[in-house]
């Protein structure tokens, strides 16, 4: 893989008179912008990857931690944690950047995102890379998932603590990539992470339907077979809603992190179209 250069940067976000500061890091340069946004109490990190292999095909790339993730400062204000609070973040980084429109795409939470972007600022979105979007199938076992963590996190904060004093005693240098951001995902702090979830729970978790349909952006959406958080029905789903939606099948849940160069070779391509086909052109069918 070819080298490229990476920056990391820093801006602020402002909301009742507090202000908040969102770290990310960009990787090469251009006008051709990609932002990727993070899972769920994850790090910006695990898009690094990616984010190489984009920026090899001439592509800017910026990996971001939300609010409450990552190196980014973590308020403890439920209130503060929303998709759309989300949304209006990826739009002040593009503004910060001075991107007039990027391809945002993400993981988990961070397909989510992308949508809630799409649907607030549809003028900012070159197109869009959604995998493992979490929509109507998955609200059961997005429940059973999470709620546990807040319970735990409100009322078992030594747990928290706890785990996180373990995992920050471990040399990432020693540990194998994807292990590494385990341990970061771990490192939580029991308040942030309680507001994290809370506020993820009490807001829309995405656009509804009606709204999917009307996204233009082009989109590549990857479904996994036998993930019951993400299910398969919902990037089906979505694909069918979004008018420029564009399915790829991935042959499961561990392969765009274990066997990367396939998805890796669909993101730089979608993304390369994105830029190369005049804004409001069908890139394909679902």
């Amino acid at each position: 893989m070819a080298l490229v250069s990476e920056r990391i940067g820093q801006f602020f976000v402002e909301h009742h008179g507090q202000r908040d500061r969102v770290e990310y890091t960009e990787y090469g340069g251009g006008d051709r912008w990609v932002v990727l946004v993070h899972g769920q109490l994850m790090v910006r990190r695990m898009h690094e990857p990616l984010a190489r292999a984009l920026a090899a095909e001439g592509l800017h790339v910026v990996t971001v931690d939300l609010l409450g993730h990552g190196r980014s400062d973590r308020p403890e204000d439920p209130k503060l944690y929303s998709m759309t609070a989300f949304g209006e973040q990826v739009v002040a980084l593009l503004d910060h950047l001075g991107a007039e429109t990027a391809v945002i795409g993400g993981t988990s939470l961070g397909a989510n995102v992308s949508l809630e972007v799409a649907d607030i600022a549809p003028e900012r979105v070159q197109g869009m890379i959604v995998e493992m979007p979490v929509l109507d199938n998955a609200v059961e076992a997005g429940i059973i998932a999470f709620a546990p963590l807040m319970f735990i996190a409100r009322f078992l904060p030594f747990t928290v603590s706890g785990v996180r004093l373990l995992t920050r005693a471990v040399p990432r240098g020693i540990v194998p990539f994807w292990a590494g951001i385990v341990l970061d995902t771990l490192n939580q702090r029991p308040a942030p992470m309680a507001a994290t979830v809370h506020g993820l729970f009490f807001g829309r978790v995405a656009p509804s339907s009606r709204q999917r349909r009307m996204i233009q952006a082009p989109a590549l959406i990857v479904g996994h077979p036998a993930d019951p958080i993400h299910p398969f029905a919902d990037a089906a789903m979505l694909a069918e809603e979004l008018p420029n939606g564009r399915f790829v099948n991935a042959r499961s849940i561990l392969e765009w992190r274990v066997a990367p160069e396939r998805l890796n070779a669909e993101a730089a391509a979608f993304a390369t179209e994105c830029f190369a086909t005049p804004r409001g052109s069908r890139l394909g069918g679902a």
